[in-house]
């Protein structure tokens, strides 16, 4: 199914959803990720309310946790083999991310996909 990664057809969710398994079957990425992504979520929503508080400092540690986090999340993707779909420019960038950390990971994880694949058993 590695094909259709490639496809674009449907909303962001489907798409990525399609291709998500096959492109988290690696179990080092995987552990990374079963970190990093409540760390990014974490320091996402702790820039936020630190913003809305007008705590700059806050702000800016809760950024600097969520972009150590994105990339910790890189260094487990090199582990893939296959590499994930280039971003086509900043919009795709920012969207697919934070429905990456926010919902697709989540689902992942929540509908046993996360485990059967750690197991060894993504069928990709």
């Amino acid at each position: 199914m590695a094909t259709a990664t490639n496809e674009r057809e449907g909303s962001l969710l489907a798409w990525q959803w399609r291709g998500y398994a096959h492109n988290h079957g690696d179990r080092v990425n995987l552990l990374i990720h079963m970190i990093a992504v409540p760390t990014f979520i974490a320091g996402v929503l702790a820039t936020v309310t630190q913003l809305a508080q007008m705590r700059w400092g806050g702000a800016l540690i809760g950024l600097v946790v969520a972009i150590v986090a994105f990339a910790l999340q890189g260094v487990g993707h090199r582990c893939e083999r296959a590499a994930p779909e280039p971003f086509l420019g900043g919009a795709d960038f920012l969207a697919r991310i934070l429905v990456e950390q926010f919902i697709t990971f989540p689902r992942f994880v929540l509908s046993g996909q996360w485990a059967r694949n750690l197991a060894g058993h993504n069928g990709g």
